[in-house]
């Protein structure tokens, strides 16, 4: 089954503020940058918990070619997934699954132009070492996910989740004390708990929507395996990504960071817990939105701590 994109009524032409805005969301939408913002967030978050002494220009700099580089990467996976899109309540109306662009070689062509240019910025900023980690993001995104493991296996998204590992060691690269690891360990700790968070952020969308993943013939664990299998599964990647994300405490990190990193992780080992006991949809998508939850608080808990001592 084909879903078709809803026709537009019939309207006065648009004004100029009407078609920048429409661009505007399109591009939004193709470069897929409600993720990027989670990914150039990750790099931000690397580069604050790094102990060098790089200002918030530069930071927002490499933010802005990692987002750059995630936004290739994403608008590569809408052009190479647009005939799957099509099958999915979800996706089917994406710029290129929808019709409203076009296919042609002038599209890849201009997201690698995009990505090299991002890498450019990173190498400017953050050093060769934090642009190879922006590149490991982007190929494991467009590639190693989207071309490779995406129809092939249940853990695709688990491999998949390293992409977001990559941009916050990326950031912690760009910001590296000058006679230091290149990495430090909190930066390790907080990478590893990216990448548990991603598996049960989508394997709990896929809960939520299973009827479109079994249309587009894509092998999500909830929508191949039964609840008995993917409900703990899920709850032991939440238990583990929390039990994780608490390990800075005993690197010197305050209460501030304990807060968002306790009170997040809470709500979405609480809705995973739910979610175990009963694959209700609502308690799928309480998981979905708790997984949300949990990166922003935690997220909110470094800046306000790193902030709180480099105040003082």
């Amino acid at each position: 089954m084909t879903l078709q994109a809803t026709p537009s009524p019939m309207r006065a032409p648009m004004t100029a503020a009407e078609k920048l805005r429409e661009a505007a969301a399109m591009t939004a939408a193709l470069m897929k940058l409600s993720i990027g913002t989670f990914v150039a967030l990750a790099a931000l978050m690397g580069i604050v918990s790094a102990s060098g002494s790089m200002g918030w220009t530069e930071a927002l700099l490499f933010a802005l070619a990692v987002l750059g580089a995630s936004g290739a990467a994403g608008a590569y996976n809408h052009y190479y997934e647009r005939e799957s899109d099509r099958l999915m309540a979800r996706t089917f109306n994406r710029p290129f699954a929808s019709g409203r662009l076009k296919p042609g070689a002038v599209w890849p062509a201009s997201f690698l132009a995009l990505l090299a240019g991002s890498l450019f910025l990173a190498l400017a900023v953050g050093g060769a070492l934090a642009a190879l980690f922006v590149l490991l993001g982007a190929i494991t995104y467009a590639l190693v996910y989207t071309v490779w493991l995406k129809r092939r296996s249940v853990w695709s998204v688990v491999i998949g989740g390293a992409s977001g590992s990559f941009a916050l060691l990326a950031g912690a690269a760009a910001n590296a004390p000058d006679y230091g690891p290149a990495v430090e360990p909190v930066p390790l700790v907080l990478a590893a708990w990216q990448f548990l968070w991603t598996p049960p952020h989508f394997w709990a969308l896929a809960a939520a929507k299973g009827a479109d993943y079994r249309r587009a013939g894509i092998p999500m664990l909830p929508v191949v395996t039964p609840h008995s299998t993917w409900g703990p599964v899920i709850f032991g990647h939440v238990a583990c990504l929390v039990a994780i994300s608490l390990v800075p405490l005993f690197h010197g990190y305050g209460p501030l960071y304990g807060i968002g990193a306790g009170v997040g992780g809470a709500l979405f080992l609480r809705a995973s817990w739910r979610l175990m006991r009963d694959p209700a949809r609502q308690n799928a998508m309480a998981t979905f939105k708790a997984s949300l939850i949990q990166f922003a608080a935690l997220a909110l808990g470094l800046f306000a701590d790193r902030g709180l001592q480099w105040a003082f």
